[in-house]
């Protein structure tokens, strides 16, 4: 495959429209359970043809935070952020800047999307208040386990590329260039550098 198949321009999004609340929990409930398996099926973006799911990367991201030998991290907080870190994407899907959504409109689908699970689908229960919450500190970005969940988020598209790039014989530059540089957290830039040392000596 070649690069103008990588960044050419992808078709208009068709979003599928919010789940309409029956009333009855348990209904609403499973119908949650339904929509998870949108996650993996849903293809990320901006890659190869058949590139990985939502679900695939999400799962990576929660093996690496349980891979840390940093005893500050709340670890199985980490995990469960990673989980649930792009959760809207089972209803808006994996949105790129290359779509000509702005971050403002994502952000707004993403919470719109977030609103309609934890509170029309799961009815506001302390499990979906606890995804919720989990979901939030992660978008704002200001405590430890949420900068470091990030910084894998970057670490496993990172690792992604370097696969792809093995697999496919394609340069995938770009997505080196717009994480590795941005890792922050000490364990995770040593990842990192192990990652770019790898893929420069098989290149």
């Amino acid at each position: 495959m070649d690069e103008s198949e990588i960044t050419s321009p992808p078709a208009q999004r068709i979003f599928p429209p919010l789940y309409v609340p029956t009333g009855d929990a348990s209904i609403d409930r499973l119908a949650f359970f339904h929509v998870l398996e949108r996650l993996k099926t849903q293809k990320r973006t901006g890659w190869i043809p058949n590139p990985e799911s939502i679900s695939d990367h999400m799962y990576r991201m929660a093996i690496l935070a349980m891979c840390t030998s940093d005893s500050t991290l709340d670890v199985s907080k980490c995990v469960m952020m990673a989980v649930v870190h792009d959760l809207a994407e089972a209803q808006v899907g994996d949105i790129t800047p290359r779509e000509g959504i702005s971050k403002q409109e994502k952000l707004r689908l993403e919470a719109e999307a977030m609103r309609n699970f934890v509170h029309d689908m799961l009815h506001g229960s302390p499990a979906a208040l606890r995804i919720e919450a989990l979901w939030n500190e992660y978008e704002e970005g200001e405590t430890d386990e949420a900068r470091f969940v990030k910084d894998l988020d970057r670490l496993e598209m990172a690792l992604q590329a370097h696969e792809y790039e093995t697999a496919h014989a394609v340069d995938l530059q770009p997505f080196f260039d717009s994480s590795l540089p941005r890792l922050r957290h000490p364990e995770v830039k040593r990842w990192g550098e192990d990652l770019a040392r790898t893929r420069s000596r098989s290149r």
